[in-house]
């Protein structure tokens, strides 16, 4: 009797037992198909429905702005590319513009201070807005590489309600917002103003503003995200972050020539090539002067003993110099032999464009200004916005070997006939204004080409990485599997032990 009595609490222990070890397996087990329901969602047997109800899409954070191309980079010019359009009122549109720009706000020693300008406590920047207040370029000589300065100032106008530009590129305040970060050191006068180094070259004011420049950068958030990459450096003078390019060549650097870099820091597939800014007069194209006006076939004025891939010029002098309808002679860049060469370059009909000490010279775009055909003789040269003019159109191409050879030259240049010689003329009145610094900046002069190379060149890195990373996404995927978290067996067994422990209570008689 005894023993049926005690025999009932031991059944229902066992069947409370037996209830709660399928309760804790069955919270076990939903536990572990959430789990893998969560990584593994698109291979779950679960119907989509229910994994919707389980997985919830993350919002979006960014909104994707489609990417504007270039007014003028169309793949084919049709002799003619078509210049941006200014937006109106001159305030631009930040969704409008093409190239969103941070510029650092470096003390003004290191751009519009080095030529003299002088603000109040505090102030970094001119007052754009009045045009009395600007600073102008010192040097009549040295103007020749302050594309610097018009960049700048043209940055700077974009956030002023009272200057109207194109809106091609502007200023923006949050360095995660632009397509590139642009430095605002005016190397090329940095250079002028202390080209020669005597003694120490660390008393030279160039070299410590190079110095400190890099120590700035080095420490800047900006240039640690991406090793510079996305920085924009100005170096137009071929000597110009001489003692800093290595440092600095991981940016993209704006430059006249690659003749005094090596590969490795400068080169076509990441840097841009600017234009010159002329020093003789610019034609207009009413006042050009026609092919019959124009009696001097050749024309040359400038220095002609060069080293290196200059010695060409003294080549071409002897071969040239008793030619008839030739102007072939040495030449300084003096204010007066300056005004003489506008003079010959107006009344010629070609101008020679020789390699110096450097592939590139001024000349060449003294001589698109003056509507004198280019002939260019550089076989390492490498030409502003190639990408989108063809200077076949306005200019001609002789190898200096070639050009190099006896009556070779004279023979080609007097065989150019005046129909083709007046088509180049034509094209010449018509791209010129390309090759023109002005403030405030116009749709297609040179600052507003400038941006769009950038555009294009920050468009074409984008492409470059794009393609980089195809198939990372597909290696993610698989490196993701194989090093998916699974439950340990000693945590399930731990989960296990929880679960139960409320239900382990023995009965007296099970003691």
């Amino acid at each position: 009797m005894f023993m049926a009595m005690t025999s009932i609490p031991e059944k229902g222990a066992f069947i409370f037992r037996s209830l709660t070890g399928v309760i804790a397996i069955s919270i076990l087990l939903l536990i572990l198909s959430s789990l893998l329901l969560l990584q593994f969602g698109d291979s779950s047997l679960a119907p989509r429905s229910i994994y919707k109800l389980i997985i919830v899409k993350p919002v979006e954070t960014s909104v994707l702005i489609e990417l504007k191309s270039a007014p003028i980079v169309a793949s084919s010019c049709n002799e003619s590319c078509p210049k941006s359009n200014p937006i109106k009122p001159s305030i631009c549109d930040q969704t409008q513009a093409l190239l969103k720009v941070f510029m650092y706000d470096l003390p003004p020693e290191f751009h519009f201070g080095l030529i003299g300008w002088r603000g109040d406590q505090n102030q970094i920047w001119p007052n754009v807005s009045n045009l009395s207040q600007i600073p102008s370029y010192p040097s009549a000589i040295n103007i020749q590489h302050s594309m610097e300065y018009w960049l700048t100032l043209d940055l700077l106008s974009s956030a002023s309600p009272n200057v109207s530009r194109p809106c091609t590129a502007i200023l923006v305040k949050n360095s995660t917002q632009s397509d590139v970060i642009f430095v605002p050191f005016f190397s090329s006068w940095s250079y002028n103003r202390q080209p020669k180094i005597h003694g120490d070259k660390r008393n030279s004011v160039d070299y410590v503003l190079q110095e400190r420049l890099v120590e700035f950068l080095k420490n800047r958030k900006e240039w640690r995200r991406s090793g510079g990459k996305d920085h924009l450096v100005m170096a137009h003078h071929p000597n110009s972050l001489l003692f800093t390019r290595t440092q600095l060549g991981s940016a993209m650097l704006l430059l006249a020539d690659f003749g005094r870099y090596p590969t490795q820091i400068a080169n076509i597939d990441k840097d841009i090539i600017a234009p010159y800014k002329h020093v003789v007069r610019r034609l207009n194209g009413s006042d050009s002067p026609s092919f019959e006006k124009r009696p001097v076939l050749v024309f040359f004025q400038g220095g002609i003993h060069r080293k290196d891939g200059g010695r060409i010029r003294q080549i071409l002098y002897d071969l040239l110099k008793d030619e008839k309808e030739v102007h072939f002679t040495f030449g300084r860049p003096s204010p007066d032999e300056i005004h003489m060469a506008s003079i010959g370059m107006t009344h010629s009909k070609f101008c020679l464009s020789i390699a110096g000490d450097t592939p590139s010279s001024n000349r060449l775009f003294d001589a698109i200004v003056s509507h004198c055909a280019p002939v260019i003789i550089s076989d390492d040269i490498e030409l502003p916005f190639e990408d989108v003019l063809d200077y076949t159109k306005f200019a001609i191409f002789v190898r200096a070997s070639d050009a190099a050879r006896k009556g070779y030259l004279m023979k080609l240049l007097r065989r150019v006939q005046r129909e083709k010689w007046t088509q180049m003329w034509e094209r010449l009145k018509q791209i010129a204004p390309h090759f023109e610094y002005q403030y405030p900046s116009q749709p297609g002069d040179a600052v507003d080409m400038i941006w769009q190379a950038v555009h294009r060149k920050v468009s074409s890195r984008r492409s470059k990485v794009h393609r980089q990373n195809r198939y990372q996404m597909s290696q993610k995927f698989l490196n993701e599997y194989k090093t998916v978290r699974v439950f340990p067996f000693s945590k399930l067994v731990a989960l296990w032990r929880i679960l139960v422990s409320p239900f382990s209570y023995q009965y007296p008689s099970q003691r």
